[in-house]
């Protein structure tokens, strides 16, 4: 199997480590760089947004005709990694959640008239995105088929009324992706739907404090009390909701674990750097057996990471759906960018834990990774469904074509 990197990619990967070393991560260390939800403040993210485009690293994963470089998903999984080295990294070149799912799903479903009027102001950073789906019980949540948000029909519009909560980024979101209920059938009964923020019949309730830093715009609650949808703005057919949602969620999930395995790099360069100078009882930290079992172990896992990852970008450019590699990648990384930084706090002693470092930062961020798009315990309930109906199967691997 070949793992070396096509050129072009090699050469984005290679310029996106020099932008986040030299502009990035040199920020990270000024209170001045944060908003009040501790990411990146808006005036400087423009700037920053700013940098990256004139650098050509802006987008990388929308076609070149879309004003990115049509990179493959193998390609993603190189560079989103180099990206958020910094913490700052995904949304300065246009690949943070949720935008980057939302993206990458309306190029691939999308009506003509719905990219242009949808996608490209995403693409473009002029507007913010969302994607409306978990609900509050007894709604739903990693089971779809709970959701309790309806769709009714009423001449050439859709009438919305229902409550959803977790919805990231909502509060700045301009374009939203919603997915409703349309009919009581277990497998076509939901629909998705495209609405714009300033459509009427619909309120944020509220902002849902959570124990980590934010994505822009937060984690919302929002209600909807008769929002209309012209049928125009329908995602594919009516029941394809289901269909919709996998599309979107299989790729926008390993994404995640390519950003997560750049700040898990990030805490053991953090780690390595300090036990490389610290002293104590005369030998220094990185000579010492037991740091370099702990440093070691991470490093293993990290990598184990990467080669999950990169083997489900593998398979979902090769046109497969990828369910199994995607869910032990999502699994495997979100477990592992928490070990890695519990490693480097832990090997950092106090200034681990202090803000002199962003490993609190990245710690607390850690802990919403094995939540996130379908929680671990789901994502093994199914590979583990997958084995017992593959059988032997399961381990196959698949035959390089003459």
């Amino acid at each position: 199997m070949d793992f070396s990197l096509a050129p072009d990619v090699a050469g984005f990967r290679d310029a996106i480590r020099r932008f986040v070393d030299a502009e990035l991560i040199p920020l990270e260390a000024d209170p001045a760089s944060y908003d009040d939800h501790e990411n990146i403040a808006p005036d400087l993210l423009a700037r920053m947004q700013a940098k990256a485009k004139a650098a050509g690293l802006w987008a990388l994963q929308m076609p070149v005709a879309r004003g990115g470089q049509g990179l493959s998903i193998v390609g993603m999984a190189a560079c989103y990694e180099e990206m958020n080295r910094s913490i700052f990294g995904p949304v300065v070149f246009n690949a943070a959640a949720p935008d980057d799912g939302n993206m990458l799903v309306l190029e691939k479903i999308g009506t003509p008239e719905q990219k242009e009027r949808f996608l490209q102001p995403i693409v473009d950073g002029a507007v913010r995105s969302s994607f409306a789906m978990t609900e509050p019980a007894p709604g739903g949540g990693s089971d779809p088929t709970m959701m309790m948000t309806t769709a009714t029909r009423d001449g050439d519009d859709w009438v919305i009324h229902g409550h959803k909560h977790y919805i990231t980024g909502a509060g700045v979101a301009k374009h939203f992706i919603l997915i409703a209920k349309t009919s009581d059938d277990a497998r076509k009964g939901l629909t998705a739907f495209l609405f714009h923020a300033d459509d009427p019949g619909w309120e944020i309730v509220r902002r849902i404090p959570i124990m980590g830093p934010e994505e822009h715009g937060g984690h919302c609650e929002i209600r909807f009390d008769g929002l209309r949808i012209p049928d125009h703005n329908r995602l594919l057919n009516v029941g394809d909701g289901l269909k919709v949602t996998q599309i979107r969620l299989g790729t926008a999930r390993l994404t995640h674990c390519m950003r997560w395995l750049g700040l898990a790099r990030r805490s053991m360069e953090i780690a390595a750097d300090y036990v490389a100078e610290r002293e104590a009882f005369g030998v220094r930290l990185a000579d010492r057996e037991g740091v370099q079992g702990m440093l070691g172990e991470a490093a293993m896992a990290i990598q184990t990471g990467r080669l999950l990852t990169m083997h489900a970008a593998w398979a979902l450019d090769q046109g497969s759906f990828a369910k199994k590699e995607v869910s032990m990648a999502k699994v495997n990384v979100s477990e592992t960018l928490h070990k890695a930084v519990d490693t480097a706090i832990q090997l950092n002693g106090a200034r681990g834990y202090s803000k002199d470092t962003v490993l609190e930062w990245i710690y607390r961020y850690a802990r919403q990774a094995r939540l996130v798009d379908g929680a671990s315990e789901v994502h093994k309930m199914v590979f583990s469904k997958t084995l017992m109906a593959e059988g032997a199967d399961f381990w196959h691997w698949p035959q390089a074509r003459p």
